[in-house]
């Protein structure tokens, strides 16, 4: 990335321990679980659940816990316990795969139906569940705009002011101490935001990768999500 004439990001800590984020002149709350809060909305956005992951690598033969459905919606039900959204959407890639929504354990579907119950459940389609919930309740859509933002999966290849997306799954390997962990994160050039997995069993792809080059219009800022707070990180304290 180029160098660029020098620009402030508008930021605070909030005593939940996310972090209160000024994106395209919209105030929204990076919180700590990875969800985004955009409180004038009341809408709560989380990204690429990829429900049903474990089951589809044990049948392939790669044995995990079968938890991760289970651990990820009760996340979720959390989060909307504790913030009350009059909208809550899913930002692709909800379901891992095709074959996902039969799979799911009637007890997280009942769970999938409390959530709608409380708030509008809007499914923002991705690539690995384009045809959108078939069973499930909800409103499947390829993009949503709310509070002067454009939610979609997958963020378009150039900057583009206002977006709010998922598809990359991102994460930071931040240096402290001259150690460094890696940590989920939020990405923002203050102009557009791609939003960290909520999903129990997904990667993350480091913001260095190339994938990441021509999306900003800055060098962006990581918002690292720790144990129960969101941390901003700059560029320079990123590692390889």
């Amino acid at each position: 990335m180029s160098a660029e004439p020098a620009f402030r990001y508008a930021f605070a800590q909030s005593p939940c321990g996310g972090l209160a984020f000024e994106l395209a002149g919209i105030e929204a709350l990076l919180r700590a679980s990875g969800a985004l809060w955009l409180g004038a909305e009341r809408a709560l956005v989380v990204a690429d659940l990829h429900l049903e992951k474990g089951s589809a690598y044990a049948a392939r033969g790669q044995l995990l816990p079968p938890y991760d459905t289970r651990e990820t919606l009760a996340r979720l039900t959390a989060e909307a316990a504790r913030l009350r959204p009059r909208t809550i959407v899913l930002l692709g890639d909800t379901l891992h795969d095709k074959t996902a929504e039969d799979r799911l354990d009637a007890e997280d579907a009942r769970s999938l139906g409390a959530l709608a119950a409380v708030a509008e459940l809007v499914w923002i389609v991705g690539n690995h569940d384009a045809d959108g919930p078939q069973g499930l309740p909800g409103q499947a859509a390829a993009s949503l705009d709310i509070a002067g933002l454009t939610l979609v999966h997958e963020p378009a290849p150039a900057p583009r002011w206002g977006e709010v997306a998922g598809h990359l799954h991102p994460c930071a390997r931040v240096k402290a101490r001259g150690e460094g962990t890696r940590r989920r994160c939020f990405v923002s050039d203050g102009e557009r935001l791609v939003m960290p997995a909520f999903g129990s069993f997904t990667g993350g792809l480091s913001i260095r990768d190339a994938a990441f080059t021509n999306l900003f219009r800055r060098r962006p800022l990581a918002i690292a999500l720790g144990a129960r707070r969101a941390h901003a990180v700059g560029w320079a304290q990123l590692g390889g």
